[in-house]
């Protein structure tokens, strides 16, 4: 009888596993099953890119149902599991719950943003973490300007549509506010009414250095960079209140801004804590370096996985992360999803696995329209190149090549007809219209 194969979470490591698997297995050998709420795999390095108009939203993400032909979808979310019976609780996004028996279970749930307790931030910030954040973002940001532009230039409610605060100084933190500095700079052609010194954009970072993946020296430059295009970075600071959009930062500044983005931390998705696998201290899944599910003594958990965002995974290469983990990033979880898949087939087979060790690529970013960075090593790159290796790496790195056609084109089109600055905000509220217009039966007589 073939073994069933759960995946759990259907982002890079869930899509990149059920992807080697399709092409690994023999006819029969196995049955995977992949469960995720969402229909696509998004490729989140392009986030930045698609909330600054730069690339089409659909073209950021990959329809699993395309291109997993072999695999069966689920949609909806596993809210359960239990290991010592082999059982996972399904929730569907449309229906009842029921228990879903397995042989093999990948746990490749990702992770989500990680906020802190600060007044204001669950109700008026905005992650970047997913697709439809990066486009409510642009969208934001567009609509901000249409409604400034109609406002007295002394007005309060002008200088707070026209400013943005980005919170975290990683990769995600500098990428989104860049890009956002590079789009508002854009968008001041079409808007006359507006000037470059009314648009206000803030980085604040909690520690004393901003992208931690790079060197000091490299890091030191993109803070110069941005702030002679505008952007005001506040290291060594914290957020302190954020309510109502009235920002208080640790250093006693306030000001207003309408537009907060939260890049400061993600983790993994708290439901882990209530299944029986092995959880980490940060509720990470208990990795070993083969990926498979281990106990913190090192104790393999038969017939359970897990590699990306969601596991703690000892780094045995010659540069281990921080704490000797592999760190959350796309090209951990990529490379880790594609091992996994031949491990469980070796597994299954009777054959031996191999331990995930890895040697770093580098690091590029995208800071806005002909700039970025780049780090190989010593190898160290800024400016328009850097900006050209920032594309093409990850232009060639989305999966499949038809994302890869969509992606590159769009690009060329931008090239000659600028970036997109249409702003459909009402999608957010399709039938509010239709609501408002909309006949409606009439109060039955007395």
């Amino acid at each position: 009888m073939a073994k069933k194969i759960l995946i759990v979470g259907g982002g890079y490591a869930g899509f990149y596993t059920a992807w080697k698997l399709e092409k690994l297995l023999r006819s029969g050998e196995a049955e995977v099953t992949i469960v995720d709420p969402l229909p696509y795999m998004a490729y989140l390095p392009f986030l930045p890119e698609v909330a600054a108009g730069s690339i089409e939203p659909r073209h950021a993400v990959v329809a699993r149902r395309r291109h997993l032909k072999k695999t069966a979808n689920i949609s909806g979310k596993v809210t359960g599991i239990s290991h010592a019976t082999k059982t996972a609780t399904i929730t569907p996004n449309v229906g009842e719950a029921y228990d879903f028996e397995y042989d093999q279970i990948v746990i490749t749930t990702g992770s989500v943003s990680r906020t802190f307790p600060i007044p204001g931030i669950a109700d008026n910030a905005i992650g970047m973490k997913t697709i439809e954040e990066a486009v409510a973002i642009r969208d934001r940001m567009v609509g901000n300007f249409e409604r400034a532009a109609s406002l007295p230039k002394d007005s309060a409610e002008r200088a707070r549509l026209l400013t943005v605060t980005v919170v975290g100084g990683g990769f995600a933190g500098i990428e989104s506010v860049a890009e956002l500095r590079s789009f508002a700079t854009a968008l001041l052609r079409r808007y006359p009414e507006i000037t470059f010194d009314e648009t206000k954009f803030h980085l604040v970072e909690a520690m004393g250095r901003i992208m931690p993946e790079v060197t000091e020296g490299l890091a030191d430059w993109v803070v110069k960079d941005q702030t002679r295009r505008g952007v005001n970075i506040h290291l060594d600071t914290q957020l302190s209140s954020a309510e109502g959009g009235n920002i208080e930062l640790s250093t006693g500044e306030k000001y207003e801004s309408d537009l907060i983005v939260w890049t400061a931390g993600v983790m993994p998705r708290p439901f882990l804590r209530g299944t029986d696998l092995p959880i980490g201290a940060r509720g990470h899944v208990v990795g070993a370096p083969s990926l498979r599910v281990a106990t913190e003594d090192g104790d393999i958990v038969e017939g359970a996985w897990t590699a990306g965002d969601t596991s703690q995974v000892p780094d045995i290469s010659s540069t281990p992360g921080p704490g000797g983990f592999c760190v959350p990033n796309a090209q951990h979880a990529v490379r880790q999803g594609r091992l996994l898949a031949k491990n469980i087939v070796a597994s299954l087979r009777g054959e031996g696995v191999v331990e995930y060790n890895h040697k770093n690529q580098g690091a590029v970013a995208g800071l806005g329209m002909n700039t970025g960075v780049f780090r190989s090593g010593n190898f160290t790159l800024k400016g328009y190149i850097a900006w050209l290796a920032h594309r093409f790496y990850h232009g060639l790195a989305i999966p499949t090549w038809e994302r890869k056609w969509r992606v590159f084109g769009g690009w060329v089109g931008h090239f000659f007809l600028g970036r997109d600055i249409v702003n459909i905000e009402a999608t957010q509220q399709p039938r509010e219209i239709f609501e408002e217009f909309a006949s409606r039966p009439r109060p039955a007589a007395n």
